[in-house]
């Protein structure tokens, strides 16, 4: 599947990716996408509450999204589509706020997408960072 230039865009210029949903588990998507993405040269900034205080990819996790201390790039969404209505408030709360989200395969919300959007946050849906990014350049 090709890559579509706005998403080869934000693969090429973003450095630092949040990731919303973190795991530890190395089977688990939200472990092994960042972990590709940090092997790639993304700073990686994990995000779970129920983590907080662990260190994955060398950064201790944070609890929530505005807990960040840096600013982010993108914004990775490791969580079922109906919880990511409670996000929305933390990621407009982001300082500065991230220039995407993008909301990995599988994941799809429409009216969150069209309120960043109107905060001016560029959303991409049910797309796979890692597929996305192994792709660029073929």
């Amino acid at each position: 599947m090709a890559v579509p230039p706005e998403v080869a865009t934000v693969l090429r210029e973003a450095r630092v990716v949040a990731v919303l949903g973190a795991h530890r588990d190395p089977e688990r998507p939200a472990f092994y996408v960042p972990d590709y993405l940090h092997r790639a040269g993304y700073t990686v900034l994990p995000v779970n509450v129920t983590l907080a205080g662990e260190t994955l990819w060398g950064r201790a996790v944070a609890p929530t999204l505005d807990a960040l201390t840096v600013g982010v790039d993108v914004v990775d969404v490791f969580r079922r589509a109906e919880a990511l209505p409670a996000h929305v408030d933390e990621i407009l709360a982001m300082t500065p706020r991230p220039k995407v989200v993008w909301l990995q395969s599988g994941i799809r919300h429409d009216e969150v997408a069209r309120r960043l959007e109107a905060a001016g946050i560029r959303v991409i849906q049910d797309r796979c960072m890692l597929a996305d990014h192994r792709t660029l350049d073929r």
